[in-house]
């Protein structure tokens, strides 16, 4: 079975929201201004990129993601005004690092720190005590943009229903993207026939 990387948490947006709407929508509504630059765009992507920054700003966020992804963005290229999705994954140290562990020279070296199976960020306490070596992984790639909504043409115009789709086609192009990399780390071990 194939590891999810990202999802929607459609239960706290609906058990968070208020006057019928849900958590996101409501606040899709309330930084409407936010979206004030990309009414009638002809591409979608600045639109996307902002439903996307105010659904992961959320607390907890209306998107949700592996335990391995420290971050995930969403922003127009300044090369070509395409979609990209920039995210950072937890890694293991490289192999060339583990196959011998002469380079440590015994000064207690730590990987990422785990609590409750997350993983976290060493503790300023935690800095003074070893060194850290936090492997991460980043993932930059284009998104495609054929299922993504149009940009609403002004405030009026379904702002909140948009906002909700293109943050559901981001979720899936992410997750299909990203999934099978989770997968593997998660697996650890290499793949077969590489």
């Amino acid at each position: 079975m194939e590891q999810r990387a990202f999802w929607l948490d459609e239960n706290v947006d609906r058990e968070r929201g208020a006057a019928g709407r849900g958590r996101f929508e409501n606040e899709v509504l309330r930084r409407t201004d936010e979206f004030a630059a990309t009414w009638g765009d002809i591409a979608p992507v600045a639109f996307a990129a902002t439903a996307w920054r105010l659904a992961t700003g959320l607390t907890p966020g209306y998107v949700r993601w592996h335990r391995r992804i420290v971050s995930a963005t969403c922003a127009p290229s300044p090369w070509d005004g395409s979609l990209i999705g920039a995210v950072s994954v937890v890694s293991r140290w490289p192999a060339e690092l583990t196959w011998t562990r002469q380079w440590q020279r015994d000064r207690g070296w730590r990987d990422w720190p785990q609590l409750f199976g997350q993983y976290t960020t060493p503790t300023d306490q935690d800095l003074t005590r070893s060194p850290h070596l936090r492997a991460t992984l980043q993932v930059e790639a284009p998104i495609p943009l054929g299922d993504l909504p149009p940009a609403p043409d002004g405030p009026e115009d379904s702002v909140a229903s948009a906002a909700r789709r293109a943050v559901v086609v981001l979720t899936r192009e992410l997750n299909e993207l990203l999934g099978p990399v989770i997968g593997q780390l998660e697996a650890g071990v290499p793949a077969k026939g590489a």
